[in-house]
């Protein structure tokens, strides 16, 4: 797959119409890799002109932030604005709730000031323009539920968009009890990802795995890489044969 870097459009006097940011765990987990390749095919079959920063990327800062690694933070956040304002962008499509919210939202103050979108409010607005058009699915008719990541969903007010691309897939969307604006962690966020669990009665991804399974769903759709991660294992936990998928792969 050919994927242009910004750097290659600079070289030939051009300006990609989108940044995909790819994010950490979009660039170096097996199972995460795997929807990223899957979104830029979409982006290719949808004639969106996109490129990505390549190895001048670097993570955000939202996990040694939400740690409390404020230093740590501010040197991340601003070896990516430095790159991004050289690079002139103006408009960034990320695949990750949490990349999402600090370049949208935390970048600002720093002198990071760019059009932020995820990509479940991006592919919403491709397939409304006609750009993206899906005809009938295999997934027609199957019980699927869908997690709200908190940095998408209670965080940023994002709820409609991944559930008009579920609709359009024409699956039956089955709502968990706790879902929307009181809809529950994965268990990840905080970078509770990077450390172990605390004293409790249960890991909350199970519990959050337990929840999604009571809805007899045949699919648990996120639109997360931690929220994939989490809720992958813990459908192992539960020894359910209940797929986590990504709406990407979903689409795809």
């Amino acid at each position: 797959m050919k994927v242009n870097t910004i750097k290659d459009f600079q070289a030939q006097n051009k300006s990609p119409e989108i940044l995909f940011w790819v994010g950490c765990a979009g660039s170096f987990d097996e199972r995460i890799k795997k929807i990223t390749k899957k979104f830029a095919t979409i982006l290719t079959k949808a004639n969106i002109s996109f490129a990505i920063l390549g190895k001048e990327e670097y993570c955000t800062g939202d996990p040694a932030k939400r740690a409390g690694n404020e230093f740590l933070f501010q040197m991340q956040a601003f070896k990516n604005i430095e790159k991004l304002n050289f690079y002139k962008v103006e408009k960034i499509v990320t695949t990750c709730p949490h990349c999402f919210n600090t370049l949208k939202n935390e970048y600002p103050e720093l002198g990071g000031n760019y059009e932020v979108v995820h990509y479940t409010v991006f592919l919403n607005s491709l397939i409304k323009e006609g750009k993206l058009k899906i005809g009938d699915t295999s997934y027609r008719g199957k019980k699927i539920t869908f997690h709200d990541p908190c940095y998408l969903s209670r965080a940023n007010n994002i709820y409609n968009a991944p559930r008009e691309v579920i609709r359009e897939l024409k699956a039956d969307l089955v709502e968990m009890k706790k879902c929307k604006t009181k809809s529950m962690c994965c268990g990840a966020g905080g970078a509770q990802m990077f450390k172990d669990a605390e004293k409790g009665d249960k890991e909350i991804n199970v519990a959050r795995t337990e929840q999604a399974l009571k809805t007899k769903s045949e699919i648990i759709a996120t639109a997360c890489p931690f929220c994939n991660i989490m809720l992958s294992d813990g459908v192992k936990e539960k020894s359910s044969n209940t797929k986590v998928i990504d709406l990407i792969e979903l689409i795809d």
